[in-house]
């Protein structure tokens, strides 16, 4: 197999495990490798990521700052379906990896590559994101994953791996990491080492994008954030472009606590794992879009968005975004956001974030309808005695026949 890879683009941070996957794969496919760094709001300087590949000798460095696309294309989209995996996460890493994957294959196809490749361990969920994304998009193109392939097996096997080829490794890399870290601009999540014991309290020092809610101001602070179609457009009326309106949000809700979540999830590769996820302008996105629903849609379409919910959300986590049916419950969800404007006032507090007002010239909320006072619309209270008696006809008939069958 190795004398049939010419060419590998790889996924590569500038870390020290995608150095070594670098080294890796020059020495055993002896291949030209062309290096893929997407910013996708990490918070990261990435410049050394494009040093660090010199030093290899690679020729073909791309550096590519995809945070609007990641905002407009995949984020927003998956937030008009209010998606949730398991009830509480808000799929930050998973929905970054088909967009990864994506500029991967799209790269391979522009040079002529035969293959990707990527860092994800064989523990992990990340392997089926990137690969499964190959599969939809490209179905001949090959995927070389190390952690499945090399015997580099502990931390220690791969810093001796590091020194023998000059691989710069930092200080702080020869101890044991307390955790290991992935970001962009929707959420920041940490695992592993101190974390790994769902039964200890994650330390202090993990969370690095909110600040603690106890330590959040006394005060709480209101903001409102306008709708076109379910995305939001704008915050407090100024008018923002999706990647500087998840940024803005971040911001108010990393300052007021808002986003935290310790999670033990399922993975879809059979396992529990634990994590600490930081969404904050994610968490304040997804309160307030079913605020602006609240007056906009009609119960049918509610209800129905939020039973097909589960099953979109398990999609994009198990990484089947590129796959026809997220693409036919996303053509569904898209087409429930027509009237999906309007202003939500959200008030920020110590770690919370609840809606407080929504207006919308396309409400469905009738005024005259649910008034104490006498309303201008005709309702007969006497129409509800009917609708009653024939929802609680076929109560009747079962209560009957359960006190017949009780009788001895």
């Amino acid at each position: 197999m190795a004398k049939d890879i010419k060419k590998v683009v790889l996924a590569y941070s500038g870390g020290l495990d995608t150095s070594i996957i670098l080294k890796w794969l020059q020495e055993t496919y002896n291949c030209e490798v062309v290096t893929f760094t997407a910013d996708l709001g990490q918070g990261e300087e990435l410049e050394p990521a494009r040093r660090k590949a010199e030093m290899f000798g690679i020729k073909d460095i791309r550096i590519e700052d995809l945070r609007e696309e990641f905002v407009r294309d995949f984020v927003f989209p998956m937030f008009r379906a209010n998606a949730v995996y398991e009830g509480q996460y808000l799929l930050g890493t998973s929905i970054a990896r088909p967009l990864i994957a994506k500029r991967l294959v799209e790269i391979a196809q522009e040079t002529g590559a035969d293959a990707i490749s990527h860092g994800a361990t064989g523990k992990g969920n990340d392997q089926v994101r990137f690969e499964l994304t190959a599969n939809a998009l490209d179905p001949s193109i090959k995927v070389i994953a190390p952690w499945r392939e090399w015997d580099l097996r502990s931390r220690t096997q791969l810093l001796d791996y590091a020194e023998r080829n000059q691989i710069p490794v930092s200080k702080d890399k020869r101890g044991e990491a307390p955790f290991s870290v992935d970001a962009n601009l929707l959420h920041t999540s940490s695992e592993g080492m101190v974390l790994e014991d769902p039964g200890v309290p994650y330390p202090d020092y993990v969370p690095q994008r909110t600040v603690d809610p106890e330590q959040a101001p006394n005060e709480p602070e209101i903001i409102t954030i306008g709708y076109e179609k379910g995305d939001p457009v704008s915050v407090n009326g100024e008018k923002l472009s999706p990647a500087a309106l998840l940024t803005k949000l971040n911001e108010l809700g990393g300052k007021h606590g808002i986003g935290r979540l310790d999670l033990v999830e399922n993975r879809f590769v059979g396992m529990k794992s634990r994590g600490l996820y930081e969404t904050p302008g994610g968490t304040i996105m997804l309160v307030a879009h079913r605020g602006i629903e609240s007056i906009t849609l009609d119960r049918g379409e509610a209800h129905l968005k939020d039973e097909l919910m589960p099953k979109y959300a398990e999609l994009i986590y198990n990484g089947f975004w590129f796959s026809p049916e997220r693409e036919m419950l996303q053509a569904m969800i898209d087409k429930s956001q027509d009237y999906v404007s309007g202003e939500v006032t959200v008030k920020l507090y110590k770690g919370s974030a609840n809606v407080i007002a929504r207006t919308s010239p396309n409400s469905l909320y009738s005024m005259d309808l649910v008034t104490f006072e006498e309303g201008a619309v005709a309702y007969d209270h006497h129409d509800a005695e009917g609708f009653i008696r024939l929802n609680g006809l076929r109560l009747k008939t079962w209560a009957a026949r359960n006190r017949k069958a009780e009788r001895p």
